[in-house]
């Protein structure tokens, strides 16, 4: 690398993906460097802090597997746990002094006679740095940036609002009347929680969801023991695990009559919490399981069920100063809204300002319709990669499964350039098209199209560029041994 680069690698956003990204970088020899934002490591855990917060993928799977974790308190770790989880990763591998937080990256010109990138970053207090990077990585993930409805007349409440990806931990809804809008996942969560303490709760839902029984047992100490005395039995469960939901993403992409089993599952759980007709006929989807993300609860149907929960379906029309209108014409007085209404998933991307050749704008390429190979690498941005980028995420199991595959990638290409003696690989942008063709083919015949519904898995034209429509087997397969003929290495790397 030339003198004037600062970094070889400059990974931006310290989650999953930075942290393991940062442990590569570090295990190959790299001069690297972490961008956060925030003030701590972390990404989705770190700022998710409603209540009930929690993974929906078993524990063992959601971890690095280079780093398994015998210590997993249930089934199921909740946000805390992951979060201390992450935080002890950082830790033994030793990449926290090169962290450097309250880093926000304003913009990013790519440099084609030096083969890298220009970044202005800056702090909360103004102050901005210039770094110049070999290699950049975008780990920027895409469950933080909360969606806001727009509610007419909002601005004029004046009680509490919180949307539970940025709840105020030191917050408490006790003895208020509360509403919380949506049904989703992060709903389905904080919803039993929420009317623990409030006098009442509203739930405003928008569309049902389906919801499965949740077998989150705690695991007893004798057999937490066993995955620390025995790391064999640690990979086995978790190889069972991958083995199990890689049945399950048959039944959203090849093998609908899985999902017409498991709708019945659904049905019989949400029946034998709620009694009464009218609330069964609200609570039950018109779409077919699997359009939209499968939540799991054993509690949530209860507490649709008492007397101190009511479940609005009329749309909300506005609001005032003490709560919100729904189209009936009802006014509910509030104490406190709380917006469960999803994340914008391509917010991360379109807000960053990252030009590439030939003028190639990052946030405009993106409201095109972004074309990826592998969601990793776009064309037109040499030595930009991406981590969980386009039609990489999961809706079966673990996406750490995705990220590993990834960086592997990622570190593959970045040793055949630096092999090849050249500063510079991009993708070519030739082979994309029928790369992005394939994608669409396989997502045709999912549920995610078929099923009867409007998710965030599609784009406002209605096509897949979130989900990967294949296997993660497939997926892993197909970036373990790239063609190198696929990419251009270019560029001298004397100067």
């Amino acid at each position: 690398m030339s003198a004037r680069v600062d970094h070889d690698l400059v990974i931006i956003g310290s989650g999953f993906s930075g942290v393991g990204m940062a442990i590569a970088a570090k295990a190959a020899g790299r001069d690297y460097l972490v961008l956060e934002k925030a003030d701590e490591i972390g990404g989705t855990w770190r700022d998710n802090r409603y209540p009930g917060c929690a993974c929906d993928v078993p524990s063992h799977l959601y971890s690095f597997s280079f780093e398994p974790n015998p210590y997993w308190s249930r089934a199921y770790a909740t946000a805390d746990e992951i979060q201390d989880y992450l935080l002890f990763c950082v830790e033994k591998y030793g990449i926290r002094e090169q962290v450097r937080f309250d880093s926000t990256v304003q913009q990013m010109t790519y440099d084609d006679g030096l083969g890298a990138w220009h970044l202005s970053v800056a702090s909360s207090a103004g102050e901005i740095q210039h770094i110049v990077a070999g290699a950049v990585v975008l780990g920027v993930g895409a469950l933080h940036d909360p969606v806001l409805p727009d509610i007419p007349g909002i601005e004029h409440y004046a009680g509490e609002v919180m949307h539970t990806a940025a709840w105020d931990v030191n917050a408490t809804m006790f003895g208020k009347k509360v509403g919380i809008i949506g049904t989703g996942c992060s709903a389905v969560q904080a919803i039993p929680h929420l009317a623990e303490d409030a006098t009442h709760l509203t739930v405003f839902q928008r569309t049902p969801v389906w919801v499965l029984p949740k077998l989150d047992p705690e695991f007893p100490e004798w057999l937490i023991d066993a995955y620390e005395k025995r790391p064999w039995l640690t990979k086995l469960h978790r190889a069972r695990i991958k083995a199990y939901n890689e049945v399950r993403s048959l039944a959203f992409t090849k093998q609908p009559a899985l999902l017409k089993a498991m709708s019945k599952v659904a049905l019989h759980h949400m029946h034998s919490a709620v009694k009464d007709p009218e609330l069964r006929e609200k609570l039950t989807p018109s779409y077919t399981m699997g359009c939209k993300r499968i939540t799991m609860s054993n509690t949530y149907f209860p507490t649709l069920a008492r007397d101190d929960v009511t479940l609005e379906t009329s749309s909300i029309t506005g609001a005032d100063a003490t709560g919100l209108i729904t189209a009936d014409g009802t006014h509910h007085t509030l104490d406190a809204v709380v917006f469960a209404t999803g994340f914008d998933v391509a917010g991360s991307y379109r807000h960053l300002d990252v030009t590439g050749l030939q003028g190639h704008r990052l946030a405009d390429d993106w409201d095109a319709g972004i074309d990826s190979f592998y969601g990793v690498t776009v064309p037109h941005y040499p030595n930009l990669f991406f981590l969980l980028g386009p039609n990489t995420g999961l809706g079966h199991t673990s996406v750490l499964l995705m990220i590993e595959a990834q960086i592997r990638l990622i570190d593959t290409l970045l040793d055949e350039r630096d092999k090849r003696g050249v500063t510079a690989v991009a993708v070519r942008p030739q082979i994309v098209p029928a790369h992005m063709a394939q994608i669409a083919r396989r997502s045709d015949d999912t549920v995610w199209k078929s099923g009867g519904c409007n998710s965030w898995y599609l784009d406002e034209r209605g096509e897949n560029r979130s989900l990967w429509p294949e296997s993660v087997i497939a997926y892993e397969r197909k970036l373990a041994r790239p063609d190198f003929v696929d990419y251009e290495f270019t560029g001298s790397a004397e100067f």
